[in-house]
This record gives C-alpha cells, structure tokens and sequence, in this order.
C-alpha cells in the first residue's frame, strides 16, 4: 500500500481521541497520551499534512433539522458512461437531501444516503431527481430504522502471519 503512513502507537492513540471528540484540546490529548503538548501539536500537524487527518466535520441531527426520515437508494444508471456519470454525480451531491454518495461495483451503480422530512418527501426526492433522469434506469429504495456509529478507523493488524518470531 504505497498510499500507506506509518503510525506508532502514540499517533494511533491520538487519532482514537480525535475520532471520538475532534474538539479535544492539544493540552488534553498531550495529557492522555503521555507527551508534551508541543510534540502533540507536532504530531497532529503530521497527520495533517500526510493526509491521514482530512478534516473536522461537525455532525448534526437530521431529524431536528426537518429530515427525520433517512434512506439509502440503489441507482442504476444505463448506459454507465462517463459523460453521463460527471453530471450525474455533480448533481446527486448538489442535492440537499443527500447525505452520501457511493459508486458501487455489481448491478447497482451507486447508493446514496438521504435524509428527508416525511415519506412524501422521499417519493417527490426519487420521481424529481432521480426518476425524471434520463441517465436513471431504475431506483430502489432501503429506510434507515436506526443507524449507529462504529468505532475509530485505525490501520488494519498485522496478521499473525506477518509478525516476526
């Protein structure tokens, strides 16, 4: 994996805590990791600039929002050509119902999470922008009863294999 940075344990410690509460101060995660707020500073300045911290993002509740019910929708799009997938895509991502947008291998070309106000909402979201698309060959669509987040991203472990003797 040539894209691949090499963390130690106080870099993966780091990321765990940012992961869990990005708003974490420098003096705080210096603390909890066991090493100067400088080198801290250092450290996340690292992972910054070797692209392994890609941003802070600030989560919000749909539902409170106006847009307490969520969706997954499989896409098919025919024919799958590249002039067509660009403007499909920038218009997907444009759309302030969308919340994710995947291109998928297998008969589904893309599934795209949305969040919208009522089952109304949804049926106007699929027959005005997704439907109506030339492009759009067939649209089925999975509600979201309940999501959960899952824990920290973290490089894969070593498989057993690979560890020295």
């Amino acid at each position: 994996m040539a894209d691949s940075v090499v963390l130690d344990a106080v870099d993966l410690h780091i990321l765990r805590l940012l992961q869990n509460d990005a708003r974490t101060t420098y003096r705080e995660l210096a603390a909890e990791v066991g090493v100067a707020p400088s080198t801290c500073l250092d450290r996340v300045a690292r992972l910054r600039r070797t692209g392994v911290i890609l941003g802070h993002q600030l989560r919000l509740d749909p539902a409170k929002l106006g847009r307490g019910l969520e969706a997954l929708l499989l896409v098919q799009v025919r024919p799958h050509r590249r002039e067509l997938i660009g403007p499909f895509v920038d218009r997907i991502r444009g759309l302030p119902e969308s919340r994710a947008l995947f291109h998928l291998t297998g008969p589904d070309d893309y599934l795209v999470h949305v969040a919208v106000a009522d089952p109304a909402d949804l049926q106007r979201l699929v027959l005005d922008e997704f439907t109506s698309r030339r492009e759009v060959a067939r649209v089925e669509t999975r509600l979201i009863f309940q999501e959960w987040e899952c824990g920290p991203l973290l490089p894969p472990s070593p498989s057993p294999s690979m560890s020295a003797d």
